[in-house]
Parts: structure tokens; sequence; C-alpha cells
């Protein structure tokens, strides 16, 4: 098949592609450094260029606390652009298939525990990342519209928070994996860390989330939205000394109570991806950290530090 991946050069665009080449697909990675999603036009000669049976819409603009209250306008921006254009260009082009990268910022921020699908309109995403949150809902609610009115066949999933090698570590705009890894790996004496470390999340090993789209991509071709998750809930202050342990770190950790926690509580319940698609995740917190903090030693010798 002819597969088009958005974001192809991208964290978990790169493992997909891989993924989809392995599995004997031709497939275009489309970057950003040649394509401006932003621009309809852009987007409009990423079709010509592919002319993609199957599209997976993996580009977005985002980062993790730090980055999203410092670009708000940018990431909602950003994100609502990119996916309305490739909603509109996969109607031109009459795609087949279009999967769609949701986010699990997306739900409210007092949502119950574990997070349901159904409940992912009862309030207002947490205040720290909700404008990147509402625009990827707004995706969510373009591609049901044309799904209703031109016969789209455009999917969503809801991909908890992913960590894994090539991850991004740069601290300004990082996930908070990368950046403990980062920050632990490369300090001997103290690390400060936002927060108090009270909140939950849920960490999904890139290769298990690459599994679940490309299972839904051959599977899976209804209207509702779909998380993808590792049933594994853990605080940020316990994920700290897990990390800690793994990198060999003895040095001081320091809670800033100053700086927000974030939402208290993420976990997805995954349920309907079972049920849907066969999806479950197979791969254990601890060795995806393993995994991850040898590729990122790995990469630091090999850049320099």
């Amino acid at each position: 098949m002819k597969i088009l991946v958005t974001g192809g050069g991208g964290f978990l665009g790169s493992h997909l592609v891989e993924r989809l080449r392995r599995d004997g697909h031709d497939v275009v990675a489309a970057r950003s450094a040649d394509y401006d999603l932003t621009v309809a036009e852009d987007t409009a000669r990423m079709f010509d260029d592919a002319r993609p049976e199957q599209v997976f819409h993996l580009a977005a603009e985002v980062g993790g606390i730090g980055a999203n209250r410092a670009n708000p306008g940018r990431y909602w921006f950003a994100n609502l652009a990119m996916g309305l254009n490739v909603l509109e260009q996969a109607r031109l082009a009459k795609t087949p298939k279009v999967v769609i990268s949701g986010t699990v910022c997306a739900y409210p921020k007092f949502a119950p525990v574990p997070f349901r699908e159904e409940t992912l309109w009862d309030g207002y995403p947490e205040e720290t990342n909700a404008p990147y949150g509402v625009a990827k809902k707004a995706i969510l609610v373009g591609a049901q519209a044309y799904r209703e009115q031109y016969g789209l066949n455009a999917i969503f999933l809801l991909p908890t928070n992913l960590y894994g090698p090539r991850d991004n570590f740069d601290l300004e705009t990082s996930h908070v994996i990368p950046a403990l890894i980062r920050k632990m790996v490369d300090s001997e004496d103290e690390v400060v860390l936002w927060g108090d470390g009270s909140p939950t999340r849920e960490f999904l090993y890139v290769d298990d989330c690459v599994d679940g789209f490309a299972l839904a991509g051959e599977r899976y071709d209804g209207p509702e939205p779909v998380n993808l998750g590792a049933s594994h809930e853990i605080s940020i202050r316990e994920l700290a000394e897990l990390i800690a342990d793994v990198a060999g770190y003895e040095g001081t950790i320091v809670w800033d109570g100053t700086k927000p926690n974030g939402q208290p509580r993420r976990s997805v319940d995954g349920g309907r991806a079972r049920e849907l698609f066969g999806f479950e995740a197979r791969t254990h917190l601890r060795d995806g950290i393993e995994r991850t903090v040898a590729w990122y030693r790995s990469a630091r010798v090999g850049v320099g530090s």
C-alpha cells in the first residue's frame, strides 16, 4: 500500500515509518522541512506528491508543561491548522483512509480515572495544555463531520504519554521521561523537578504505540475515538525514583513547589482498543526506561556531551 506519514521524521513518526516499511508498504515520510502543513498549499502539494492510499497524521507541535505555557497560541493554531488541512486535502484526494493521532491532553482536567472515551466532552482540559488539547478535540469533530458529510474514513486515536528511543530530550520542550533521563544522566549532585511529584501519569512505550497505530490502520474503521494506553499508572515522584535507579543517579532530587503540577491524574481505559482491533501494550515501564536510558547514553556519546 502507498502510505503517507505526516511527521514522518519525528519521534513517533520515524518509528512508525520503519514498521510500515518492514511490513512491505511504500511509505512517504513527510517532514516539516519539506511541507508546512499549517499552509493549505503546502498540504495540497504533499498529497499531490504522495498520492496515498492511507494517511497517518502524526505531525504536531507539542511539548511538556513549560513549552505549553510558553506557546499556547502557537500550539492551538499549528495543531488545528495542520489537522484541518490534512482532512480537507484527504477529502479532495478521495483518500481511502486517514488515521489521526489525538492526545490524552484532550481529556477534561477532572475526568474520572481511568479516562474513558465517552467522557472526552465532560469538561475543560487541564489549563497548562488546554489550547493544544482543544485543538486536537476540534480535529476529532472535523473527522466525524467529514465522515458524515463526505464519507471520509477518518479514525482518531488517543495515545497516552509516549516515551522511548529518539524522543525529544531538549529540556525546554521535552516531556517528563526524557527530561528526567537527561537531568539524571547528565547531573551528579542535584536535579530540580517541577511540582511536588504527586500527579500520576500512564506511559506508553513508542514501539507499543506503533503497534496500536498499525493495527488500527488495518482493522478499525469507526467514527469513535479510541484510547491507546499501557494500563499502568505511576506518580511522578515514583517515576523519578525509578529513573534515578535505572540511570544510577545518586544525587539529590529537589521538588520545586512553585512550579505547576499539571493534570492531577492521567490514565486511560484501553478496553475499546482491545475490543475493536486487538491492541494491548507489551512493554513493562522499567524495561522501556532501561532501553531509553541506554539509547540516550549512546546518542550522547555519538554527538558529544
